[in-house]
């Protein structure tokens, strides 16, 4: 029984861990997309264009990453979690 439960724990660590790997490559991904962005708004300043769009989305994008961020917060304490648990069983 106690091997069983160790494995169950050893599987929820080992997708927890490929969630947090995929949450820092989104997020690093998303910030590459705000700075992008950000540069097109910067550049249809510039330019003397209507940017109130632009500056929504960027405004949108940044937002999403705070809560992207938040998320990964959770894995992050949700791996501690099961890493104590497998070391325990």
């Amino acid at each position: 029984m106690a091997s069983a439960e160790h494995a169950n724990w050893a599987e929820q660590l080992r997708s927890e861990r490929a969630l947090l790997v995929k949450a820092d490559i989104d997020i690093e991904e998303g910030w590459r997309r705000v700075r992008n962005q950000q540069d097109l708004l910067d550049w249809l300043q510039r330019a003397g264009h209507d940017t109130e769009q632009a500056e929504h989305l960027v405004s949108l994008l940044k937002r999403t990453l705070i809560e992207w961020e938040r998320h990964r917060t959770l894995i992050v304490q949700r791996v501690a979690y099961l890493e104590e648990q497998v070391a325990s069983h």
